[in-house]
């Protein structure tokens, strides 16, 4: 298997690692507009025949390298995620709490997005 491309489907929420033509792992997210502009990821899904290979640490670093190119935050609720930032303060900046709390009103707010 090459290295997987990792797109942008933000249509549909996703930023996906596809390797072969086929998506081997992804990021379920959404952006949250106040208090402010901000990507949050929910899920980290890695496929199993995958696993260990250093697609969802691939796919973290480029959501916080996308949320920088847009000059958003990365509010994280996604347990992967969060996880992953704390291992790499010096690419994941932290988000304040406010911030993560607006994140969660929305997704309670819309409980069957994910």
């Amino acid at each position: 298997m090459s290295d997987p491309e990792i797109r942008d489907d933000r249509e549909a929420g996703r930023l996906e690692a596809v390797a072969d033509g086929q998506v081997v792992g992804r990021i379920e997210y959404f952006v949250l507009e106040s208090p402010e502009r901000a990507l949050v990821p929910v899920h980290t899904i890695v496929e199993p025949a995958h696993e260990g290979q250093g697609i969802a640490g691939s796919l973290a670093r480029e959501l916080y390298a996308l949320a920088g190119r847009e000059d958003s935050a990365v509010a994280s609720l996604c347990p992967y995620v969060t996880k992953w930032a704390e291992r790499h303060p010096d690419e994941a900046k932290p988000a304040d709490q406010a911030l993560l709390a607006a994140a969660k009103d929305w997704l309670r707010a819309h409980p069957g997005r994910f």
